[in-house]
C-alpha cells in the first residue's frame, strides 16, 4: 500500500493562495513516489483577493476551499474532516495564502495567529510522530507550533537571490533553529519529523524549485 498523504492548501494563487507551482509539484512528486495525494483546504473566505497582472487586491471575496478545488481537479476536502489516524504525512506548500488565509503571518510576523483548524493538524501529525513537510513561506507555521524546533527557509542574508530572507531572522526570535540551505536541498528535524525547503523564498530557475520541493517530498515519505 502507498502511503497517504494529507496536502493542505489555501488558496489558488501565489499572492492570496497556495503557490500553484509549488502545490502541483508536490502532488507530482507524491504521484512518482507511489504515495496518494488527499488535498484539503479550510473552507473560510480569503484575506483578500489580489489581482495578479497588477499585484493588487480588488473589492471581490473569495472562498479558500473552492479556490483551492482548482488545484486539486475539484477532487477536495474541507480542512474539518481531516482525520490524521488514516494518514501517514502532511504537506503544507507555500504561498501569500499560508501567510493570509492559514494565519496572519502576512499582517502580524511573530505575534501572528495560527488558524485554529490549522494548528490542530498540526499538533495531531506532531503528536503522532507523523512527518511534516513544508516549503517556502509555510515552515513558519511550525516556527510558531513548534518551539526550538529545526527550520529552513533558505537563506537569512537578504540579496537578490533570496528576497525573503528576513523570515528567517524572525523565525530565529521565536526561538527556532534556522538552518541555511540551498534551493535545491532540504533540512530535516529529525526530532520532530519536519522537511523544510525554501522553493520560492530564492529567486531561482523553477526546476531548482521542483527539484527541491522533490526531495522534501521523498523524504516525507520515506519518513512516513
Amino acid at each position: 500500500m502507498g502511503k497517504r498523504v494529507a496536502v493542505v492548501l489555501a488558496g489558488c494563487g501565489v499572492y492570496d493562495g497556495s503557490e500553484i507551482h509549488e502545490s502541483s509539484a508536490v502532488l507530482v512528486h507524491l504521484s512518482r513516489e507511489g504515495a496518494e495525494a488527499e488535498v484539503y483546504a479550510p473552507d473560510v473566505d480569503q484575506m483578500h483577493v489580489v489581482d495578479h497582472v497588477k499585484g493588487q487586491p480588488t473589492q471581490e471575496k473569495r472562498n479558500v476551499l473552492v479556490e483551492s478545488a482548482r488545484i486539486a481537479r475539484g477532487s477536495i476536502k474541507d480542512l474539518a474532516k481531516l482525520d490524521v489516524k488514516g494518514l501517514d504525512a502532511l504537506i503544507i506548500p507555500g504561498g501569500f495564502g499560508v501567510a493570509k488565509n492559514l494565519s496572519t503571518w502576512a499582517t502580524q510576523g511573530k505575534n501572528c495567529i495560527i488558524s485554529k483548524e490549522v494548528e490542530d493538524v498540526l499538533k495531531a501529525f506532531h503528536a503522532a510522530k507523523k512527518p511534516i513537510g513544508l516549503c517556502c513561506i509555510s515552515p513558519v507555521l511550525a516556527a510558531k507550533i513548534f518551539p526550538g524546533c529545526e527550520l529552513t527557509v533558505g537563506h537569512d542574508t537578504e540579496c537578490e537571490k533570496w528576497p525573503y530572507a528576513k523570515t528567517a531572522e524572525t523565525m530565529k526570535e521565536l526561538g527556532c533553529k534556522h538552518v541555511n540551505k540551498h534551493v535545491t536541498e532540504i533540512h530535516v528535524d529529525v526530532k520532530n519529523k519536519l522537511v523544510t525547503t525554501s522553493a520560492f523564498m530564492c529567486n531561482a530557475p523553477i526546476h531548482e524549485i521542483y527539484d527541491g520541493i522533490g526531495k522534501m517530498v521523498g523524504e516525507v515519505v520515506r519518513l512516513a
